[in-house]
């Protein structure tokens, strides 16, 4: 119902925008607006993932751009910006230890991207550059910019690799379909370990291969029941809580040593 309701208010935009007499006379650049199934998302201890629907309007739209299919659209649900440290094991003796690390700054924690066609085929490499659009042109500030380029290269590319293994960064290639000439849905998935906190989400309009506009909206993830009073806990009261999750696991280890005890 909540998406339907999406639906119905971003098609009322776009019919809105169809029908006004000012831009009638006045033809004006072409804008996006977007809005989501939801503007929350609960998870709880059993969340396996899910598929959020964003909805969105084409406004100011060139009837003939649309029917030869020249307009593009690049979704992105961006999650909170994180540090990150990426470590480097090594075999020393015939055991792994961590010998390097690297620490990075403003991470996005989550990065799912929907597209309409391949990005290759949308715009070009310097395009996604200057727009920081897609996992493989997120800048990742190291820490210590007196690294090597080329440590700080092989480092980030293992922070990508990492979040990409994990799902956190994904690319649904077609995610991004169009319903008519204006109004299009997108589907990007959030992981089963998609991190809580404030997510952004970023509708890309490109033209015949050149960016437009964009437009955003916000998505709370949150944890709800049992896993969040404990989440809310441990961050109101984290001292209170340290202490009470030491004392269980001595007082769990003292029971263990009691029932398994050879006498």
């Amino acid at each position: 119902m909540a998406g339907l309701r999406a639906f119905l208010a971003v098609a009322s935009l776009s019919l809105f925008a169809a029908v006004s007499p000012g831009k009638a006379q006045t033809p004006t650049t072409e804008n996006i607006q977007i809005g989501l199934s939801t503007d929350h998302v609960s998870i709880t201890a059993g969340f396996s993932g899910a598929d959020l629907t964003i909805f969105g309007s084409l406004e100011n739209a060139d009837p003939l751009v649309a029917r030869q299919g020249r307009y593009d659209i690049i979704v992105v649900l961006e999650g909170p910006a994180r540090p990150v440290v990426v470590r480097r094991k090594d075999r020393v003796l015939g055991i792994w230890v961590n010998l390097e690390s690297e620490t990075f700054e403003n991470v996005p924690v989550s990065y799912s991207v929907a597209t309409t066609r391949p990005l290759q085929d949308v715009t070009d490499p310097n395009s996604y550059k200057q727009l920081s659009l897609g996992a493989a042109n997120l800048y990742m500030q190291p820490a210590d910019d007196g690294d090597s380029p080329a440590t700080i290269e092989e480092f980030t590319a293992a922070l990508r690799e990492r979040k990409t293994a994990t799902g956190l960064y994904s690319e649904n290639v077609g995610g991004v379909q169009f319903l008519s000439q204006n109004l299009f849905r997108a589907t990007v998935r959030l992981a089963p370990n998609v991190p809580v906190g404030t997510h952004k989400a970023r509708a890309f309009l490109f033209k015949s291969g050149l960016f437009i506009k964009e437009s955003s909206a916000q998505l709370e993830i949150r944890k709800s029941g049992f896993e969040q009073s404990i989440f809310r806990v441990a961050h109101d009261y984290s001292f209170l809580y340290g202490i009470f999750a030491v004392s269980l696991a001595m007082l769990t280890g003292w029971l263990g040593r009691l029932v398994f005890r050879k006498d």
